[in-house]
């Protein structure tokens, strides 16, 4: 092949190289405009469906605002209508009371007039008694210049002799009035006004002297005693320590004791041996884990105590310090009395008191329940529970009624409102109702003693007997020697001597019981 046909043959495959070069170029351009074009025609498409969608969605917006709205429109109106309704209930209930308040203020003024009219005629009964005894003066003194004029007789024994028959023809009289006042002032009481009576009922109880300051934990075995101990006392030292309570470990069979002043630790202390005792590892850093749990556990029980009270009484919100003081008198005992279910009961009955003679109910049941809140760290602060009690409610700016009601329930200081008045009231009803404290075997069978010693001192008496667990003494009198009229002077003086010379929970019931029988034989 010659060098001409070479290079034309190079020539020929070059062209035949860009002529395909040109050729591929222009195939892959005409499909790149192809991809692009079905490309443009998927967005418009795509875009054509966005745009039917969001049509879609904005229609459905649109119904669904406006069924809200309806929906809005129509709870608005029930609420407006339901308010309507509570105004005019609360607008007859307020025209209700005024009605009431107009009845009983009218009630007051009759009471008042018939007060009145009842003073007047006991200023007539004072002036025919200061007649009388003028006149018994007049027949003494008679008698007294007659005996003068018989030789033989002091003027000592003269007065004596004198007395003896006065006081013989007067004690029918006396007695017989005293009876009759007595039974009138039974009737009046139901019309006397509301203070008089909140002030009588305060007076209606007393006190006992017992305070629990221990816990008894049950073992399974003795053996556990020397575990509780462990090794040289670490295992008590770690206890004791943690827990801030005296472990004591005695000869008692299968318990051990528990003493502290901190109730709320010594439950603690309490929760955590018992933990220990069923799980069987007593170690120091075993001690350390169940205390730290038992603490976490009381200082729930404690808010959660605290909330239900203040829920289970209704007395609105409570700042949350004090609902956690409420909490630990839960731990606290007043004479075996739980302090946290006494001021609950407290609580219900001053606030049916106030309801009663129109106070605020809400008020009084606050105060009421908080009344011995300070008991739930007098043991931790110097003072009385009721200096403590008034600092604190005072610091959380809770109403006056209520700072006056703890400031005057144990008669520390003067009551100024109904309402302190009514909560002393009610704490005395709590504390007095039977079963409500606890006291002593040794106390209690000695107030047994002394109440059947004072009766039968009284002359005339035959024998007595306490019954009703001591909450009433039955005295039987001797009949030849005591008249009916004299058993209500026996009965007197019995009561005056139990009030003088014995402290008793409650009240306490004389019943004198006179009686002739007459017995024969039929033969």
């Amino acid at each position: 092949m010659s060098l001409t046909e070479v290079i034309i043959l190079i020539i020929s495959i070059l062209l035949a190289l860009v002529a395909g070069t040109l050729i591929g170029y222009f195939l892959r351009v005409k499909h790149h405009e192809k991809s692009l074009e079905n490309s443009k025609r998927e967005a418009e498409n795509i875009i054509e469906e966005g745009k039917k969608e969001a049509e879609k969605t904005k229609k459905e917006s649109i119904l669904e605002a406006r069924q809200e709205i309806f929906n809005l429109k129509r709870d608005f109106d029930k609420d407006v209508k339901e308010r309507r309704q509570a105004v005019v209930d609360l607008e007859n209930k307020v025209n209700n009371r005024e009605d009431q308040l107009n009845k009983r203020s009218a009630n007051l003024d009759k009471r008042e007039e018939h007060m009145a009219s009842k003073e007047i005629k006991l200023d007539e009964k004072k002036i025919e008694i200061d007649k009388l005894h003028s006149k018994v003066e007049e027949i003494l003194k008679e008698q007294e210049d007659k005996l003068m004029e018989i030789s033989g007789i002091s003027v000592e024994e003269a007065q004596k002799i004198i007395m003896d028959r006065v006081r013989i023809d007067m004690a029918d009289e006396i007695n017989l009035y005293i009876k009759e006042q007595e039974e009138q002032a039974k009737l009046e009481v139901d019309q006397r006004a509301k203070q008089l009576l909140t002030l009588a009922i305060q007076k209606y109880a007393s006190e006992t002297t017992t305070e629990r300051t221990v816990s008894v934990v049950t073992l399974s075995t003795e053996e556990m005693k020397g575990r509780i101990i462990g090794r040289e006392g670490r295992n008590i030292r770690t206890f004791e320590a943690l827990t801030g309570v005296d472990l004591i470990i005695d000869d008692t069979p299968e318990a051990v004791v528990l003493s502290g002043f901190d109730p709320v630790r010594r439950e603690v202390a309490k929760r955590s041996l018992t933990s220990l005792v069923e799980d069987g590892r007593i170690h120091p850093g075993r001690i350390e884990e169940v205390v730290i749990k038992s603490q976490a556990e009381v200082e729930t029980f404690i808010r959660e105590s605290g909330e239900n009270a203040v829920f289970e009484t209704g007395v609105g919100r409570m700042h949350p310090d004090l609902i956690k003081l409420l909490g630990k008198l839960h731990f606290r005992t007043s004479y075996g009395q739980n302090v946290l279910k006494h001021s609950i009961e407290t609580a219900f009955l001053a606030g049916k008191l106030a309801a009663e003679i129109g106070e605020n109910e809400v008020i009084a049941k606050r105060a009421g329940l908080l009344h011995d809140i300070g008991k739930a760290v007098d043991h931790e602060v110097e003072g009385s529970h009721v200096e403590i009690g008034v600092n604190i409610v005072s610091r959380y700016k809770e109403p006056k009624e209520v700072i006056d009601a703890i400031a005057s329930h144990h008669g520390d200081t003067e009551a100024h409102s109904i309402i302190a008045v009514l909560v002393a009231a009610a704490d005395a009803l709590s504390a007095a109702r039977p079963g409500a404290r606890s006291e002593s075997m040794d106390n209690y069978i000695k107030r047994l003693a002394a109440l059947e010693q004072i009766s039968n001192s009284v002359e005339g008496v035959e024998r007595s007997y306490a019954i009703q667990a001591g909450r009433e003494i039955r005295v039987i009198v001797e009949p030849d020697k005591v008249d009916d009229k004299m058993t209500f002077k026996i009965a007197r003086e019995i009561r005056e001597q139990i009030e003088a010379n014995l402290q008793y929970p409650g009240t306490i019931k004389v019943t004198v019981v006179r009686e002739t029988r007459a017995t024969d034989v039929a033969k």
